[in-house]
């Protein structure tokens, strides 16, 4: 088992500290599932056709086996404040780095499936002491960066329901009782919709949002078409290309849990099946190091919350209320990464109606904070600039 915090009764507002400690018998647990591992036959020089080729599997199976150590990286996680409390039912894990800076804006970080708080590591330095960053000590940062529900040392123990909207609404209440009266929100893949949906929301005190994707595409209006460039066709002919190869949204939108049983007890399973995104379907492999990449596998398998974080696309594909889906009216940025698919802005500007801020970069994938950390840091201070 790991040390997550009980859940408390849905009217618990206590903020209660959080330590990782994962029992040596799960890493033991670990390491014989590991050695125990039954390959499949692939095909030969079958590269990313049909999936992470078997080769690149058994490496990596090999250096989480003989080469990583999770001792290191706990270590390191616990080198940041880390809480839960319970907000409309669930636990709600999160780590609070408050900046040294006293006019420190507050921002939310939210990642999504399947990363992991992993994803922002990188990013707590510079945001939160960019003074000690060869920064400018006002573009600082109070940090809050939670576990989606159901993810992580959230735990995976999760009620129905929970789709973006009510995750929006559950980061406004974290943020007000940790006192912060205003605040920013910025987000990746699950956390950018998260963080647009904050936007439609239009909780007080929010100041605004920034992304790396707007997922707003095509309606089917033939205006809409009308008069593409040509860079706007290659991002519909990328986007097309992801969605053919993207597999996981259909089995995690319609039977989450049937797919949970086998990565629930398969380590080499659950990291096949995270490694596929995070290496773009084979278009950019390992941009991502090894260790944040088993760090964040990590996350999911010690905390069995492959069924509970998987789930999110059922809820969002299942419980969704029409009137609530824009259009967004925050003050918005958007990054947009070099190795992610691109956002297009006739289509973001017509959902959301105020987009004060758009930037494209060379490089960068999906989940930039990890990849492109230089990069991404200075478009969010560029972006809240406007607030401070």
């Amino acid at each position: 088992m790991t040390n997550v915090n009980p859940i408390a009764s849905a009217a618990d507002t206590e903020i209660r500290p959080f330590r990782i400690a994962i029992p040596q018998a799960d890493l033991d647990d670990l390491q014989n599932r590991l050695s125990r591992t039954r390959w499949l036959n692939a095909l030969p020089e079958a590269g990313w056709k049909y999936g992470v080729p078997l080769d690149y599997v058994k490496d990596l199976a090999a250096y989480w086996q003989n080469g990583y150590d999770w001792r290191e990286q706990e270590a390191r996680l616990n080198g940041y404040p880390q809480f839960t409390t319970t907000i409309d039912g669930a636990n709600i894990h999160f780590m609070h780095v408050r900046s040294p800076e006293p006019n420190a804006v507050p921002l939310i970080l939210t990642h999504g499936w399947p990363s992991s708080i992993v994803e922002f590591l990188e990013l707590i330095g510079p945001l939160t002491d960019p003074r000690a960053h060869g920064g400018d000590p006002a573009d600082a940062f109070h940090l809050v960066i939670p576990s989606v529900p159901g993810f992580g040392f959230a735990g995976p123990d999760l009620a129905a329901g929970w789709d973006i909207a009510r995750i929006a609404r559950a980061w406004d209440v974290l943020m007000k009782r940790l006192g912060y009266a205003q605040y920013g929100s910025h987000g990746s893949d699950l956390g950018a919709l998260v963080s647009r949906e904050l936007g439609i929301q239009q909780p007080e005190g929010l100041l605004g949002i920034h992304v790396l994707q707007l997922f707003s595409f095509p309606s089917g209006d033939p205006a809409e078409m009308a008069d593409l460039s040509e860079d706007d066709q290659q991002r519909l002919a990328f986007l097309a290309n992801f969605h053919e190869r993207a597999g996981f949204n259909a089995i995690q939108s319609t039977r989450p849990q049937t797919l949970s049983y086998g990565l629930a007890d398969s380590p080499v399973g659950q990291m096949a099946w995270i490694a596929e995104l995070f290496n773009g379907f084979g278009d950019h492999v390992d941009f991502i190091g090894r260790d944040a990449f088993l760090t964040n596998v990590m996350l999911y398998w010690l905390t069995n919350t492959v069924e509970s974080s998987t789930r999110i696309y059922y809820e969002n594909a299942h419980n969704q209320n029409p009137a609530a889906q824009g259009p967004n009216a925050a003050p918005t940025g958007v990054a947009v990464m070099g190795h992610d698919f691109k956002s297009m802005k006739r289509f973001a500007y017509r959902d959301n109606t105020n987009v004060v801020h758009w930037s494209e970069f060379e490089r960068g994938t999906h989940f930039a904070a990890l990849d492109a950390p230089d990069v991404l840091a200075p478009d969010i201070q560029a972006f809240f600039r406007r607030f401070r």
